[in-house]
């Protein structure tokens, strides 16, 4: 008897690599709000640490990739810049 603990490799082609610079990555809009306003506390000071004003006329996207891997492997090192193109279903 022999007793594996883990996962095996897929069967089939290796899934493709992080995505390169420039490439196209397909993300689901999951929700759209309203910028933040400032929110004060019962003292009337701001009761975020840092303070923080999104643009007047922006909107906050929550998007969602379904493939991690088609993401750059260093997208938290802020060296991206994100540009969305909208396309009717």
């Amino acid at each position: 008897m022999e007793i594996i603990i883990g996962s095996i490799p897929p069967l089939g082609p290796t899934p493709p690599r992080a995505a390169e610079t420039g490439s196209t990555v397909e993300a689901h809009l999951l929700h759209i709000r309203q910028p933040r306003k400032g929110i004060a506390g019962p003292s009337g000071m701001e009761r975020r640490g840092k303070k923080v004003n999104d643009p007047q006329r922006g909107r906050v996207l929550t998007i969602l990739v379904p493939d991690a891997n088609s993401l750059p492997k260093d997208i938290d090192s802020e060296k991206y810049k994100v540009i969305l193109r909208f396309v009717r279903k």
